[in-house]
């Protein structure tokens, strides 16, 4: 919980500071809002190694084929990615750019997403047939 008002505070600090900074030099207000998100990322890193050894330990004890778990970790880590490439392009005032970020993850992601689907799909069959 306290990891949120951290987090929070870094963020703010960072935002406020870009704005100060944006007046005078753009591309040290975008370096500055960059520095925090990279911060915040290695403060999260041990809370996302924990959550990662439980994803793995749940799919361990569901009996389900941990085949089935990558594409799903595969397609979040591009949903996050795309969230934050999108947002500091749009944050840099480039909209089409963005655009194109968030397209490209999409496909991405249904490609990354194919082994799901086809295990969905084998199934259905299963059951009709």
């Amino acid at each position: 919980m306290e990891q949120v008002f951290q987090v929070t505070g870094l963020c703010l600090v960072g935002a406020l500071l870009a704005v100060v900074v944006r007046r005078g030099s753009p591309e040290m207000a975008l370096l500055l809002t960059l520095g925090a998100a990279v911060a915040v990322l290695l403060f999260l890193a041990g809370p996302i190694g924990e959550l990662l050894g439980f994803l793995s330990e749940l799919g361990e004890r569901s009996g389900v084929s941990q085949e089935l778990f990558v594409p799903l970790y595969k397609t979040v880590a591009i949903a996050l990615v795309v969230k934050v490439g999108g947002d500091l392009c749009r944050d840099a005032g480039e909209s089409a750019p963005a655009a194109v970020v968030e397209t490209a993850g999409a496909v991405c992601a249904l490609l990354t997403a194919l082994p799901l689907l086809r295990a969905v799909l084998s199934l259905l069959w299963e059951f009709i047939a």
